[in-house]
């Protein structure tokens, strides 16, 4: 089998030399040097571009229709809504752009290939046209910047709602920690030199308002549907990137400082799973999974880490699950708070 290969590549390489010679002695029989550029030539090429503009769009949109169903699901956040809007229209705009752009660079290719009859202008300056490509442009610009900051403005507000979810995220190479705030609302302090098996999140153990905590929650953490959900970050030793797509939601979790990020989960995990989009999306990957001998998998929610934190980074996960007020409160109801996880360990 190699021999044959290695014959097939010495065949080759022999039919392409005399491929070469066949066109050098071809050169001989024109009347014109061989590095004049002919009119046949230019026409040749100018068409080739146009030829090449169709099969380059079609592509694009061949693309476009084969991957499309491959992006994330629709947003299952209240903020997400907007997030998703300014991403289309950014993505109709660059889409629009493109192809005028790519049109025009094909188009002139070909209309003003090189001709007898044709004369090239020499224009030093045009005033309409430089005003035109920079208002054009700015314009389109203020209206994304504005309402990206308006839209940011009111992401980023503080929490507010005294019926909101405390939860603090807690980074490690390479897992996550969840722990609730207890009935209090607020979440215990934390020292880092009282960090041991027992108190993986270093929560200080001489703060009461610690003590109602439920802390080191491991795999899955629970969050209630139509409840606003505040999320407090913090990493033990590298910056790791708090980061859940299906929410629309990333934050950075920065050694010696407290990252905050809000937002409103709007589907439960059983809905997203029945979403048709999504239904569609898992039948695809796994159909993909099997073609792989791999097992079919569920949606999930995931938590995800965003930041390349060293070399298992990839399996930094967490599945968050969206319930019902019920179903949220009979879990809450089975965790134990930290006083006595601790006391009982």
């Amino acid at each position: 089998m190699n021999f044959l290969v290695l014959l097939a590549i010495v065949l080759l390489v022999i039919a392409g030399h005399q491929l070469l010679r066949v066109i050098e002695l071809s050169r001989g029989l024109k009347k014109t040097k061989e590095w004049q550029i002919t009119e046949t030539d230019n026409n040749m090429m100018g068409k080739a571009m146009l030829t090449f503009m169709i099969f380059f769009f079609l592509f694009f949109f061949w693309q476009v229709n084969r991957w499309m169903d491959r992006s994330l699901p629709p947003s299952a956040s209240e903020h997400g809504v907007k997030i998703d809007m300014l991403w289309d229209y950014n993505m109709y705009l660059i889409t629009v752009v493109f192809i005028i752009t790519n049109f025009f660079l094909f188009w002139f290719a070909y209309k003003y290939r090189g001709l007898k009859t044709t004369k090239a202008s020499f224009i030093t300056h045009n005033n309409k046209l430089e005003m035109a490509w920079t208002i054009i442009p700015a314009v389109v610009l203020a209206f994304i910047i504005i309402f990206g900051l308006k839209f940011w403005n009111e992401i980023m507000e503080d929490a507010k709602d005294p019926n909101r979810v405390v939860v603090e995220l807690y980074a490690k190479q390479f897992d996550w920690s969840a722990r609730y705030a207890g009935k209090d609302g607020k979440l215990g302090e934390t020292d880092y030199r009282q960090i041991d098996g027992s108190n993986a999140m270093g929560m200080d153990t001489t703060d009461a308002a610690g003590f109602d905590d439920i802390a080191n929650i491991k795999n899955e953490f629970h969050i209630p549907v139509n409840r606003e959900i505040e999320l407090v970050m913090r990493s033990r030793d590298v910056i790791h990137s708090a980061y859940l797509p299906h929410f629309r939601a990333q934050m950075n979790c920065v050694p010696g400082m407290i990252t905050t990020f809000k937002f409103k989960p709007t589907k439960t995990t059983v809905e997203m799973k029945n979403d048709p989009y999504v239904v569609k999306m898992m039948a695809g990957i796994n159909a993909q999974r099997a073609k792989f001998g791999k097992d079919p998998v569920e949606f999930d929610y995931l938590l995800l880490c965003n930041k390349i934190c060293g070399a298992s980074h990839y399996n930094m996960q967490m599945n968050v699950i969206v319930d019902t007020e019920a179903d949220y409160n009979a879990w809450m109801a089975k965790q134990k708070v930290f006083k006595s996880a601790v006391a009982a360990k």
